[in-house]
């Protein structure tokens, strides 16, 4: 019999740069006349740009935040690596503006890998192929003015936790804010996207509706922010997303998701509370469950789930998909969210009745976790 450690880690990954920008929502229109145009959008720029800021500042300093108490909790003298590039980098050259701090975790006493990456984007030309993604995402008369060439901006934190016990679900998160300066000076675009979900191997279903729960509540607190505030539509946004049509099936019991959120003070102050939410909405679950024994079956059917994880990854992930096709790609920081390990078996059957049956209905048809 296996158990496992009484204390707990976690990981975090960066979304690439393709889950920054999903679809585009609003366009940050201007008055009319070209002076009051000009001067119009130089302060909406002045505005986004000091909110994009106050974010990535924020991001960065919850991503040290959240290492610390990991390592502290954890307990198995685990660190996280500090893999420092672009502009973070020693020595970097002043001409760089863009980067990122990639943070790693293997080994810990219930995450078995996990990693913890901060990624800022400043001063990007888009692609065509990445513009036309963006205009075919969204009905919007105003999209056909995001050509090639056009300066963007973007800064995310994300967290994947493969956890080591099949009785601890994996849990994944991520909030971003991309931010598009069309070449016309039509208006500067902003936007937030995120969300959490859990993915598990065993159902609790008393731990699910508690972390549904907390998502519940907390949209509700702040819904008042956005009309795009809305757990239930958050919620059905994640099964529709983290599904694998091939074989018909969810990747987990969901959580939240959301793109083009329009980027606004308010809207910060909710993707702030998501960000917030995830180890609270985790921890607890972890407390409940580090301690169950489980068996070689059990073990082995975790590693099966986990090769339908990175299945996911791999055929359907906006972001993965993007980052590996870049002309250099950052292999390692790509695909750091995968599981360290992963079982595939031909054909295999599951026992009708079983436990592991019960979480195959659940993935098949989703079903709605708060009352």
């Amino acid at each position: 019999m296996y158990k496992v450690l009484p204390k707990i880690a976690a990981v975090l990954i960066i979304a690439s740069a393709e889950s920054f920008a999903p679809r585009l929502s609003q366009r940050l229109n201007l008055s009319s006349g070209a002076a009051t145009e000009k001067m119009s959008n130089a302060e909406r720029k002045s505005n986004l740009s000091e909110l994009f800021d106050d974010f990535a500042s924020f991001l960065q300093e919850k991503q040290t935040q959240i290492i610390s108490d990991i390592e502290e909790i954890d307990g198995s003298g685990e660190k996280f690596c500090n893999d420092r590039w672009g502009i973070f980098a020693d020595g970097a050259s002043p001409s760089i503006k863009s980067g990122g701090i990639t943070r790693v975790i293997q080994k810990g006493n219930v995450v078995e890998k996990g990693a913890c990456s901060f990624t800022l984007l400043k001063g990007g030309k888009l692609t065509a192929e990445r513009a036309a993604s963006i205009q075919g995402r969204q009905n919007n008369e105003h999209v056909s003015s995001i050509k090639e060439g056009d300066v963007f901006s973007a800064v995310a934190l994300s967290m994947v936790l493969h956890t080591r016990s099949p009785m601890v679900p994996t849990f994944r998160s991520d909030v971003r804010i991309f931010m598009v300066e069309p070449s016309d000076e039509s208006g500067v675009l902003a936007w937030f996207g995120g969300g959490s979900d859990l993915t598990p191997y065993y159902l609790f279903d008393e731990d699910i509706s508690f972390f549904h729960e907390r998502l519940k509540s907390l949209c509700e607190e702040h819904v008042e922010e956005s009309e795009m505030i809305s757990y239930q539509s958050m919620k059905q946004a994640c099964d529709e997303y983290f599904y694998l049509p091939a074989r018909c099936e969810h990747r987990g019991t969901g959580g939240m998701f959301f793109d083009d959120m329009p980027a606004s003070q308010s809207t910060m102050k909710f993707v702030k509370a998501v960000t917030d939410n995830w180890m609270p909405s985790w921890f607890p679950i972890i407390e409940k469950r580090q301690m169950m024994e489980y068996t070689e079956q059990q073990r082995e059917w975790q590693l099966l789930r986990r090769g339908r994880y990175l299945e996911f990854n791999l055929l359907y992930d906006r972001g993965v998909k993007f980052g590996l096709a870049n002309a250099n790609p950052r292999v390692e920081g790509v695909m750091v969210s995968a599981p360290p390990l992963i079982a595939w078996e031909y054909n295999h059957e599951i026992k009708q009745g079983s436990e592991e049956d019960r979480l195959m209905q659940i993935l098949k048809k989703p079903i709605d976790w708060v009352k």
